[in-house]
This record gives structure tokens, sequence and C-alpha cells, in this order.
């Protein structure tokens, strides 16, 4: 076997044919797994949330990697100054971390995996051709896919990452730099268990995020920050309601205000990003106002997502919020002097951006000999908040990974098969170039 370098370098086909079979082997494993993964509904503040993470441990347990298990605390994370935000609440979250030793760290690389075991809830269950958490094999356009909450976004990502290891060990090969795998809790409402991890004190010398990506390569994410505007009005019945100020009227031309300010910063967007039609959107998601229908509503409160630009503070974000929205009161003769306020509440995803051509070369090269024949990934940045914005500014990071975001969220999330398997034989291609190998 070849001796790992620190620059980009590959291990003779040999080794490689060796951990592609053996990531052939585990196909069918690989599928078993992710259904047990799936079989956890493991929802944001859940105590499955807690249970997925325990599960997850005693796998990479049972495939040789050193364990740590922890409690999080949660009065000490959410009173740090730079927490990133929660939005549901939480009891108890637990920390993973599974390390497999590298046999020469000094001449190797190391390499984090960092996915998310957290899900979104399963929303309509009559929208669901079946049990959202009984993972099921369907057939879409003539396409296997895997259908089940969490299966694309992004249990998926981390069983293709764990096999991988497990391919190579099975191949008899001898990694140089340590491989680190983390399942962390709270991604979906603001990143607290990356943070944690963080604050645990890990480091390692390149992350991979295997979100869904449709194997495509993400070293880029727009942010997103959750606002509440509280909108006031005045109270009366409703036959004379032109007494009143209606708070739901008076929201009409805060939301006009928003589109605005949607369009001028979509005008000219950084590169990575202009493959999307919006880059940074601006939305209102819930709406309550009135609390009888024969009264005119003193009070309307619209909640909703305003999308942080590539290399643009949450700071400067926010302050273009409030800007357009004091612009919009002080247009309106009863918002002037009742203006709306804005409050910034729940997760704050800010912006990240990850520049390491070096790691972006080696997936590539991964994938084209894991996929010979297969679409060549592109790269780009992506419209949503990720954990990537919290791994950036300390080791080089991007998201590759099965599956693709539109299927992210909706009822029969699915993630094809193939791309499950693609996904897993380029991790352990990627393995071996960037940790090296004895």
């Amino acid at each position: 076997m070849t001796d790992p370098s620190p620059a980009p370098g590959w291990t003779d086909a040999t080794i490689e044919a060796a951990v592609l079979a053996a990531v052939d082997a585990e196909r069918e494993r690989a599928v078993d797994l992710l259904a047990d993964l799936v079989a956890v509904p493991s929802t944001g503040g859940s105590r499955a949330e807690s249970d997925i993470q325990h599960l997850v441990a005693d796998v990479l347990g049972g495939e040789g990697f050193d364990v740590e298990l922890w409690p999080l605390d949660l009065d000490a994370l959410t009173d740090d100054p730079d927490f990133p935000g929660m939005e549901v609440e939480r009891r108890e979250a637990h920390g993973v971390l599974g390390t497999l030793p590298g046999h020469a760290p000094d001449l190797g690389r190391s390499l984090l995996v960092d996915g998310h075991t957290d899900v979104v809830p399963p929303g309509d269950l009559g929208a669901w051709s079946g049990d959202p958490y009984a993972m099921r094999r369907l057939e879409r356009d003539g396409v296997e896919v895997l259908v089940g909450r969490g299966t694309c976004d992004m249990k998926a990502g981390l069983v293709a990452a764990i096999v991988a290891a497990r391919a190579v060990r099975a191949a008899g090969v001898r990694l140089a730099g340590d491989l680190l795998i983390a399942p962390v809790v709270g991604e979906e409402d603001g990143g607290l268990g990356t943070f944690a991890l963080l604050r645990h004190g890990v480091v390692a010398d390149a992350c991979l995020v295997p979100e869904p990506t449709d194997l495509d390569l993400v070293p880029a994410n727009g942010g997103a920050l959750t606002f509440r505007l509280r909108v006031p009005g005045r109270a009366t019945h409703a036959s004379r309601r032109t007494e009143g100020v209606s708070a739901i009227e008076k929201l009409v031309p805060l939301l006009a205000a928003l589109s605005e300010l949607e369009a001028r910063r979509n005008i000219d967007v950084h590169p990575l990003v202009r493959r999307w039609p919006v880059a940074y959107p601006i939305s209102v998601g819930t709406l309550r106002a009135g609390d009888w229908a024969s009264t005119v509503p003193d009070l309307c409160v619209a909640e909703g997502r305003l999308g942080v630009a590539l290399d643009e503070t949450p700071a400067q974000a926010r302050a273009a919020l409030e800007a357009a929205v004091a612009a919009a009161c002080s247009a309106d003769p009863w918002l002037r002097g009742h203006p709306a306020t804005v409050e910034w509440w729940g997760g704050q995803f800010a912006s990240g951006r990850s520049d390491d051509p070096d790691l972006l070369e080696r997936i590539v090269r991964a994938h084209h000999l894991a996929a010979p024949g297969s679409r060549p990934p592109e790269t780009y940045g992506a419209p949503y908040g990720s954990d990537l914005r919290l791994l950036a500014p300390h080791l080089p990071t991007v998201q590759f990974g099965p599956g693709d975001t539109r299927d992210a969220h909706a009822p029969d999330e699915a993630v094809p098969a193939a791309q499950l398997h693609e996904a897993t034989r380029t991790i352990a291609l990627l393995y071996l170039a960037h940790c090296g190998v004895l």
C-alpha cells in the first residue's frame, strides 16, 4: 500500500477496488440500517431525539469506533452568547462522537463527518402512503426509492458514512488519519448538536456533511433568520369597523414592503447561488389575529423567515428587514403613530461559505471512480441554512449526500436507493484519499 501524503493523493487501484467491492457487499445492510434509523421518530425536542443518538452510538461502537456519549449541558449552551438559537423545548439532549483512530495521524489527515439525526414532524398523515416511520421500498418513474420520514433529510447520508467506514475496515484497509463520525441533534431548529460538538472541542482537518445534495457539492449556504412581526390595530365591534383599525389590513403594506425588499436583495447575488430563482427568500409562514369573528382585530402576529446572503452577517440582514418595516410604517397614517415591531426568535442561521478546492477535488475524483459514467457533481451554494455555517469558520466543510432537498420535509419523503449506494461508494473512496492509507 502507498504511504499517505499531506497533498491530494490516491491509493492504487487494487485497494480502491477492494473497498468498492466491500461497499457493494453491504448494499442491503445499508438499506436495513436506514430502516432502523427511520423507525425512531426523532423529531426535535422529543425523547426519541435522544433515543436515536444512543442507537447510532451503539452502531458506531459495533463498527469499531471509539464512542463518546455525553449529555448536553443545555443551560450552559443556551446561555452562550454565540448560541445559534432553538425553536423547540428540550429537557435533554445527547452528543455522540465516534472515532476510528488513524494508524499514522502524523502522516494522514483527519476527517469529520457531521450528520444530524433529528427530523421534522410528519405533518398530515393522510398525505402519506403509509406509516412515516416504517420505511418502504417503492418505485417512482422506474426508480426504486426508500420512503420514510428522514430518509432524505438526512439519515441516508449518515448511513452512507457509517457503511463506507464498515467497508474500509472489511477490506482490511488501515487509514492513516483519524476518521470521526458525529451524529448531532437539533439541526432542524438551529444547530444545537453541532454547536455543542464544537464547544466539546472536536477538531479535524476537514468536514463532510452528508446532507441531501443530489450528489452535488455544496460548499456554501445562505442563512435563515426567524422573525416575528407584531402589527397593532384598534378593536371595535365589527358593525362599526370603520371606527376601528384592522391589524390584518395593516399587515398588507408590510407584506408589500417585504416583497420589495426580497426583490432588491436578489438583484445581484453571489455566483455560487445564481442558479436559484430567489437565492435569499423572505416568506411569512404563520399568521395569528383576532379572538372573535365580530371584533375588528387589534393585533396581528406574523412569523416568517429572512434569507441571509453569502458573506452577509445576521446583524446586517436584520437591519435591512427592520429598516424596510420602519419605512413602511412611516408611510402609513396609522402605523406611523402605532408602528409594528420586529422580534427575532427561534433558529438563527447565519450564512456560511467554505473554500477548500483540494477537498472538493477529492470528492469529485472519488465520485468519478465510484460511479463512472454518471453525471459529474456540480458545485453551488444552497438557499437554505445548515450546520455548515457553524463548521466552516473552524475547518474546511462541504455538503455532499444522497437525495434531493425537494423531497425533504415532504409527505412520502424519499431517497433513491441507487443514490444511497453511489454516495456510500464515493464516501468510502474519499476516506482513502483524504485520510491516507498504510
